[in-house]
Order: C-alpha cells, then sequence, then structure tokens
C-alpha cells in the first residue's frame, strides 16, 4: 500500500544533520541531506533521537486540516451526538454529523493514513536503531519502548476504527512480500499492542516526563485502556481482562497516591487547559504543539463569528456542544459552570468587556494564555497542547474495571469520587450502589468528564452503549438517536469504511466493512 511505505522522514534527516555532534571531525563524517537513505541515515545515537521525534511528530496528524473549517479530530466528536456545527461549508464533516460518511469521507481518509505513517516511522526507529554502535544501552532501550509505545498507540486507535487491519512491523518497500498486505484478524493487531506496551513499561521510563515524551504513567494508563476495550466489545474477554485493566491502573493510582506533587488530579478545572501545566500532574501524555513548529488545532471549537479571541468576530464553530447534552450535567457541576469546561460568556477581543455568546461552548481546549482574559491582553501564540491520556481517566478504567469483578469496591468509590469531588459534586455513600447502578454511574462519568476528547466514540463502540442524554439513561448502541443528526446509529456504525482509494491501491484489503459500498 502506497500509503504504508514511508521512509525517514525528511524532517528527520534534516533535524539529525542540524542537531547532531558539532564537532569537526563529526561534521565531516556526516552523509549530505540529499544522499541520506534508512540504510545510512542510522549511524549515530543523534539519529535514533531525530527518527524517534519525527514519531512524535506525525502523531499530529489529528490536527491538520480535512477540508474548510474542519480537522481531523472532528472524526471522533461528529460521530458521537454530544457536537453540533454552526456551519454547513464542510460536506465531509456534515456526513460524518449526518452518519453517512463512506470511504471517500477526507477525515476517515486522512486517519488511515495518519496512524499509518506513525506506525511505518514507528517500524523504521525499531528496525534500525538497534544496529547503531557505539550507544548508550539504556538510551537505545528508551528510545525503542517509547518507539513502541507510539505504535502501540496507533494500532489501537486503527484496530477501533476499522477491526481487521493489515498489521506491519517491519519496514516497507516496493520489494517487500507483503507490499500490498491482507487485513490481520483484530485478536492478533491486539496482541501486538499488549506485546509493545508490555516492552515499553520495561524500557525504563520515568514515571513522568515533563518535556512531553512517553512515560511509565502513560504506558501503564494505556495498557489498562487496552485490556478494558478487549474485556468489551468486540473481543468481549470479560473477567480475565477487567483484572488486567484494574490491576494496571491500580499501580499508577498507589503511585500517585504516594507521590501526589508528581501525579495526581488538578485542583482546578481551568489547569487542564493551561500552558504552564501542560506535561504536569494529571496531563499524563499529550500532543506538543508550538507555532513555531506547529500551533494547538482546535481553533474549530471556537463560536461562529464571536470576538472571544485576539482576532475579534472569527472562528468557525464546527463543533460545539449538543444543548441537551450540555443540560444534562448535575446541577452545581463546575464543569458546566460558564468558564469551566463550558463558556456562555467571555471577553470582547480576548480582553475587553464581557458579553453573552448566547449560547454554550465548548471551554476545555480554549487557551486564555493565547486569546487573552479579563484585562488582559493574549500573546497570540496557541502553545497548548493536547491531551491524549489523563489521570482522570485512569481513575474511571479503574473505577469501571474493579466494579466488573463483581460489586463496587471502597477503592474503586475512591477512584469516582475523586473525579467527582473536583467537579464539586456530592456522590451517594458506596452502600447506596449496586454492581449495576455503580456500573452507569461511572460511565456517566466518562461521558461528562472526558467530553471533547476523542474518547466517547471508543466508549460507544466498546460498550455497545450510548448515554442518552435526555434519559440520563444508556441506550443500546443499534437504534441510538444521535441527537445531532436526529438519525439512529447503525450495525455498520460499529466501524468505519475502509477509503475507496485505499481498496483500489491494495486489493488484498478485500472486501469492505460491512454496510458500506465498496
Amino acid at each position: 500500500m502506497k500509503h504504508i511505505v514511508i521512509k525517514v522522514s525528511k524532517i528527520a534527516l534534516l533535524g539529525a544533520v542540524l542537531l547532531g555532534p558539532v564537532g569537526c571531525k563529526d561534521f565531516l563524517d556526516e552523509q549530505a541531506p540529499s544522499n541520506l537513505t534508512p540504510d545510512n541515515f542510522y549511524t549515530i545515537p543523534d539519529h535514533a533521537e531525530a527518527a524517534l521525534a519525527a514519531v512524535y511528530a506525525d502523531m499530529r496528524f489529528m490536527g491538520d486540516g480535512a477540508g474548510i473549517f474542519s480537522s481531523n479530530w472532528q472524526l471522533l466528536e461528529a460521530l458521537t451526538g454530544t457536537s453540533t456545527t454552526e456551519t454547513a461549508q464542510n460536506s465531509d464533516l456534515n456526513n460524518l454529523y449526518g452518519l453517512v460518511h463512506d470511504g471517500n469521507t477526507v477525515h476517515v481518509v486522512n486517519y488511515w493514513n495518519g496512524l499509518y505513517k506513525v506506525i511505518a516511522q514507528a517500524n523504521q526507529v525499531l528496525d534500525k536503531v538497534p544496529a547503531i554502535t557505539p550507544m548508550d544501552a539504556a538510551q537505545k532501550t528508551k528510545i525503542l519502548g517509547e518507539a513502541r509505545f507510539l505504535r502501540a498507540n496507533a494500532y489501537f486507535t486503527a484496530v477501533r476504527l476499522w477491526g481487521d487491519i493489515p498489521l506491519i512491523t517491519k519496514p516497507q518497500t516496493a520489494a517487500s512480500e507483503d507490499f500490498q498486505p491482507a487485513r490481520t484478524p483484530q485478536e492478533a493487531i491486539y496482541k501486538q499492542i499488549v506485546d509493545d506496551l508490555t516492552a515499553a513499561e520495561s524500557a525504563g521510563l520515568a514515571w513522568t516526563d515533563l518535556t512531553g515524551r512517553v512515560n511509565q504513567a502513560a504506558v501503564k494508563t494505556l495498557l489498562s485502556k487496552v485490556y478494558l476495550t478487549m474485556a468489551g466489545f468486540p473481543l468481549s474477554k470479560g473477567a480475565t481482562h477487567y483484572k488486567l485493566a484494574a490491576d494496571k491502573a491500580l499501580e499508577v493510582i498507589t503511585y500517585a497516591n504516594a507521590n501526589p506533587t508528581v501525579i495526581g488530579l488538578f485542583a482546578s478545572l481551568e489547569d487542564v487547559h493551561k500552558e504552564s501545566t501542560e506535561n504536569r500532574l494529571e496531563h499524563l501524555f499529550e500532543l506538543q504543539y508550538n507555532t513555531l513548529v506547529a500551533g494547538n488545532p482546535m481553533d474549530n471549537m471556537y463560536p461562529n463569528f464571536k470576538p472571544v479571541t485576539y482576532n475579534g468576530p472569527s472562528g468557525t464553530g464546527s463543533t460545539v456542544p449538543v444543548p441537551s447534552f450540555y443540560a444534562s450535567y448535575e446541577p452545581g457541576d463546575l464543569r458546566a459552570k460558564d468558564q469551566g469546561y463550558f463558556y456562555s460568556t467571555y471577553y470582547t477581543n480576548g480582553n475587553g468587556a464581557p458579553f453573552a455568546l448566547g449560547a454554550n461552548y465548548v471551554f476545555k481546549h480554549f487557551n486564555r494564555t493565547s486569546n487573552g482574559t479579563a484585562g488582559v491582553a493574549g500573546t497570540r501564540q496557541n502553545n497548548l497542547n493536547v491531551p491524549q491520556i489523563r489521570y482522570a481517566e485512569t481513575l474511571l478504567i479503574y473505577a469501571e474495571a474493579q466494579n466488573e469483578l463483581g460489586a463496587p469496591t471502597q477503592a474503586a468509590y475512591d477512584a469516582l469520587k475523586k473525579v467527582r469531588d473536583r467537579a464539586g459534586l456530592t456522590t451517594p455513600a458506596l452502600g447506596t450502589y449496586t454492581q449495576a447502578s455503580f456500573r452507569e454511574a461511572v460511565w456517566r462519568e466518562r461521558w461528562h468528564e472526558l467530553c471533547y476528547e476523542q474518547i466517547t466514540w471508543f466508549d460507544m463502540v466498546r460498550l455497545r452503549k450510548v448515554y442518552n442524554d435526555k434519559t440520563n439513561g444508556f441506550d443500546n448502541f443499534v437504534g441510538h438517536i444521535n441527537p445531532s443528526s436526529n438519525q439512529p446509529l447503525q450495525e455498520k456504525h460499529l466501524l468505519l469504511p475502509l477509503g475507496k482509494q485505499e481498496m483500489l491501491n491494495n486489493p488484498n484489503l478485500k472486501t469492505q466493512n460491512p454496510g458500506y459500498p465498496n
């Protein structure tokens, strides 16, 4: 497949030359950038670091454009029913909201291409770095561990979106035997994911990393999330994997309890989206953004033509909350308070007189430092990272998985209560819950705490359940009416369609996912 055959990024190659050793001999020994290939590039440790940096950089594909007024990340929000749009110019985005997407939908195509580019770059690192000599053994092991996490993360996203997908673990060329690979059963994909994350766990990574690189807390939380997913649909492994999920999440919680200044929940919801708190405490793993390289890509959540930033009346409003979802928060929930996770008022041009927005919009990704706040002008440089794994999710993974082993325990209850405490909510006593009612309490908390972080859709698929914001209960996935489109979810929506062009390029992909035209 043409999208899977990726050589070492030109950016990585150039970065290795520019950022590598500065000694005269080393400089003279360097290959000219135009002559570098994967075979002659991986010769010194700095090359390994540069190649790994390319894998991190490629993860930012989710923020790339997907046509007018849209970005790739909106794929995982538009389908959930928790958001709608104030614009109508992007037909692909409208098709996602209307649940009529297909193999030509640009967001679907871009996600496939982006994920497999990450996988291909990680494969290069994992294949070439082991032979670099001399190189500090601990540095090499750490780089390989990070690459395996990044590959696992990409495969975990892909297998949940498309089901059976090609499993490629070696660099590809046109001469490769599996240049046009067939789809691999999901079970084998998950085995590779677990193997990669288990290896990353043993790579000597620090528990946290303020630079934003992969760390032990992120690895263990992702592994617990993988086990939780395997316990549910479509693999349905049940109790054994709920226990694996609970045990792995508990390792992070135990460390956090012993080191509360290193890992924990932010005291304030405001800290969830502040530049000064990036890669700290609750943020276990984020996509790194800086305007010198790439600025924060979440501007599509700004209200349409409302002057909430220094740009004045701008913004696209192409991802805004469904009113019924916002209304589903409990009375007194700080997340639903103005300028909590949502906002209904702001300051003219970012720092002027207060004004009403006329509706509630997503505030969770709003950067006051960049856009301005009351009486304080913004920097106009949106360097805010995009969260991928927060400690709040670790707590909720543990609470859900532990409860599935029989009944809510005190530890599971405490994990749920910490998230609700931060939201200013009173949690009923442990004894008032049954296993079933606690299960739904945790699910409900996931919807309300983790919304608009590209997580909700995957919960819907693994649970085969969807939060009904009008009844406060849970509907079966098939037949649930998405509030954004007033259309029912169908069986086919559990998977995305394979891209039409990808199937033309690789006939070994063969059958399209059920319900979509070939």
